[in-house]
């Protein structure tokens, strides 16, 4: 495959990469090699108190995910749940009200989440997706758009889920499957950090990676149907055209 000029890391396929040791390497679009003045613009908002804190405590916390860290040779052993991670680096930064942003359908999710999270000393403020109860015409939604056709729905309102939150001045919040777009504009709207828990993925049971770890068997059509869309694009460029 070829790569374009230009920045996508996801491209870059070298196993020692230039970005991870002092000796690596990279493409010729590499950032790290490249792009030497735009990263250190980047590097100081690390310089800001409150920025560099909260960076140094995410690193603290990534690193004692793991065991065995001075063994060595070194050999990943992760020991922590994400939900773990979140009590410990909400303990680390001195958090107490934590705000969660979650969709109704998730509702027993968040009432487990929040009675965990209570029982470790942290006061919640949950704000549902529906809060408000506004009909999806509202915001133009036409009968045939709906999930169910014919019959009243309320529209998800996360503008007012994260304005809600800001209120609270909440210390850290956490998103729990808002659906796309919908999440979209929550962390548009809203003040304080969020960290996202869960993502909406309603065929996967909320795990959209099932879908690229079975990309080369039950879904491979997400990738045939990539490469249609190549070859229908092709047929309907002009000839003598690029």
């Amino acid at each position: 495959m070829k790569h374009k000029v230009g920045t996508n890391c996801a491209q870059c396929r070298i196993s020692e990469k230039f970005c991870e040791f002092k000796q690596g390497k990279g493409p010729p679009w590499c950032p790290t090699k490249n792009e030497g003045r735009f990263l250190k613009g980047c590097l100081t908002e690390y310089d800001k108190p409150p920025v560099r804190e909260f960076a140094r405590i995410a690193s603290v916390q990534e690193g004692s995910c793991y065991a065995e860290r001075d063994v060595h040779p070194f050999v990943l052993r992760p020991t922590k749940t994400r939900l773990e991670e979140l009590i410990e680096f909400s303990r680390r930064m001195g958090y107490q009200k934590l705000g969660i942003a979650f969709c109704a359908g998730l509702a027993d999710e968040a009432f487990l989440l929040c009675r965990i999270l209570e029982g470790h000393g942290f006061e919640i403020v949950g704000t549902a997706c529906k809060v408000g109860g506004v009909p999806k015409e509202r915001i133009g939604v036409k009968e045939k758009e709906k999930v169910r056709i014919g019959q009243f729905e309320t529209m998800c309102n996360p503008i007012a889920q994260a304005k809600f939150l800001n209120r609270a001045e909440t210390d850290f919040n956490i998103l729990l499957g808002l659906c796309i777009g919908h999440d979209s504009l929550f962390l548009k709207y809203v003040r304080g950090l969020t960290t996202v828990f869960a993502v909406k993925d309603r065929v996967t049971g909320h795990n959209p990676l099932a879908a690229l770890y079975t990309s080369g068997t039950y879904y491979e059509r997400l990738l045939k149907g990539d490469r249609r869309q190549v070859l229908k694009k092709r047929k309907a460029t002009p000839k003598g055209r690029n």
